[in-house]
């Protein structure tokens, strides 16, 4: 693939649909309100726009419990409406990725009502079915990641179904080609329509061992974990056919010109980069979540980006990922000015960088008090601290009630701080993290190097995270402070350089002789010269 291709230069911005702006006042964000705010993706700058589900659904997952692959919930809107989005969207040059949710489907899809009437029925190995042990309980230990066990049973046919998730997600037989088929189609229906790619949810379960073994005991799992933590999952996903499946999926979508697949995975480095697939066939890019699972330390990022740069096959190209709707904020995690040399981080570093709603303004994480809570694995495993909420909260566009997110009740609550940190706010102030997201995705897409130059770790010296990015004749060194004192920073040697950027508003410009001394909490672009 060329390094221009949208897909690598580019910046995807997530959006949580049920929180990102609602039209009608019914308190949950829908298409039309994604696109009353396409203005405001292309004044950021992104190139991509990624929609979490909006398929009709009961709601039991929040949409990732599918009840038909080819429609639009009357929640989100209409067909109509997605069709306008799509067109809006590439009006301003912007494209937009869809959720794919192929593990599951809801147990109210009509396969799975067809599955579930009879042994008989010709959809019923369109499921995993699987007969009790003697005495009567589940065929394996598998644990559902929600909690509890991964088999349901249904008393009208007498035997167990598989969900990975909740019960209300029934898992997909992938062995079965029927199966494939189907969803392949589901695939053709949206690229028809004219969506440019897929992030694909867990794409690494679609394939279970075929012999249905008990999962090994965790020896780390302590009390107090999550109980999916109780097993190694060696059986239940990552199966070495799930290859071939996703293979087959990168096919559907090159019958298509300049479409992406994004998979969703969590699995270690060495496993995860097998999903770029054998020659570059399987998924464009395999999520990277190490900067969410990584402690914020200078030398620990430094180590994990040299070993995922060295993991790439040859040809296979990087992204970076700092949140999403399943994982805590970056400002939560770290801290509101830590976040800024975050947003450095995410947008210097060699491959593709995802964004997610709201970080760009700096929520942190929002207390949901308990009789607010909406995720279903807080409500099976509470007190764990494994709810969702926090970070799946509305959008602060502006200082009035709600926030302008919607007119009605919000169906979470808002950062409390949402009177003063809000979009039309931060777009006016000159030091406001969201105009330094702003200055990054400009800087980014003016300069190669910062997209699609070559990276050279320079130094990981204390707390200071410093590396090289060159294309041609242009040189930056990215210099990041991630600690709370100052640091000085020599140069390379012979070399002198000019800030182009800060994270502190204080600093601009400036020229820089053969050490530079960073202040506490600060990121640095500095061009390179003799």
């Amino acid at each position: 693939m060329s390094e221009t291709t949208w897909w690598k230069r580019g910046i995807v911005y997530q959006i949580y649909p049920r929180s990102f702006q609602d039209s009608n006042g019914d308190g949950i964000g829908d298409l039309n309100g994604i696109r009353q705010r396409l203005d405001y993706l292309s004044w950021l700058g992104v190139d991509a726009v990624w929609i979490s589900p909006v398929f009709p659904s009961p709601m039991a997952d929040f949409g990732y419990d599918v009840a038909d692959y080819c429609g639009i919930d009357p929640i989100f809107g209409t067909l109509e409406d997605v069709d306008r989005l799509i067109e809006e969207a590439h009006v301003r040059d912007l494209k937009l990725i869809i959720d794919f949710v192929p593990n599951h489907t809801s147990d109210q899809h009509p396969w799975f009502q067809e599955s579930r009437s009879s042994r008989e029925n010709p959809k019923r190995d369109w499921y995993i079915w699987r007969d009790a042990k003697p005495d009567g309980s589940p065929p394996n230990n598998w644990i559902s990641n929600f909690g509890g066990p991964a088999w349901e049973w249904d008393e009208g046919t007498g035997q167990y179904y598989y969900h990975a998730f909740l019960k209300e997600q029934p898992d997909l037989n992938w062995r079965n080609p029927e199966v494939q088929k189907a969803m392949y189609n589901a695939l053709r229906f949206w690229l028809d329509r004219g969506v440019d790619g897929f992030r694909v949810d867990v794409i690494w379960h679609l394939i279970k061992d075929v012999e249905f073994r008990d999962n090994p005991p965790n020896p780390a799992y302590q009390p107090g974990q999550a109980e999916i933590n109780r097993f190694i999952q060696v059986h239940s996903a990552d199966q070495p056919e799930v290859h071939e499946v996703v293979s087959e999926m990168r096919s559907v979508l090159e019958e298509y010109p300049d479409r992406v697949l994004i998979g969703e995975i969590y699995l270690p480095l060495e496993r995860l980069v097998t999903y770029y697939g054998k020659d570059l066939s399987g998924a464009h890019l395999p999520f990277n979540f190490q900067l969410i699972q990584t402690a914020w330390n200078a030398q620990k990022i430094a180590d994990l980006i040299k070993e995922y740069e060295a993991a790439l096959p040859a040809g296979g190209w990087p992204n970076w990922v700092l949140g999403n709707h399943d994982q805590p904020r970056i400002g939560a995690r770290i801290g509101p000015q830590q976040a800024r040399v975050a947003a450095m981080l995410l947008l210097t570093l060699r491959g593709t960088p995802t964004m997610y709603y709201g970080d760009e303004i700096g929520i942190g994480r929002v207390e949901i008090p308990p009789e607010a809570a909406q995720d279903p694995w807080e409500k099976n495993e509470p007190g764990l601290g494994l709810g969702r909420d926090p970070e799946r909260t509305p959008m602060h566009w502006n200082g009035s009630d709600q926030g302008g997110f919607t007119t009605g009740k919000p169906w979470l609550p808002l950062d409390p701080r949402f009177r003063s940190c809000h979009v039309e706010g931060l777009r006016e102030d000159p030091a406001s993290i969201l105009m330094l997201y702003r200055r990054l995705i400009e800087l980014r897409r003016r300069h190669p190097a910062l997209s699609v130059g070559g990276y050279m770790q320079v130094t990981a010296e204390g707390n200071v995270l410093a590396y090289e990015r060159q294309h041609g004749s242009e040189r930056f060194l990215v210099a990041l402070n991630m600690g709370s004192e100052p640091h000085a920073l020599s140069l390379p040697s012979g070399t002198r350089g000019r800030v182009v950027l800060s994270t502190l508003p204080e600093r601009g410009e400036e020229p820089i002789g053969a050490q530079v001394a960073l202040k506490a909490d600060e990121g640095l672009i500095i061009a390179l010269g003799t």
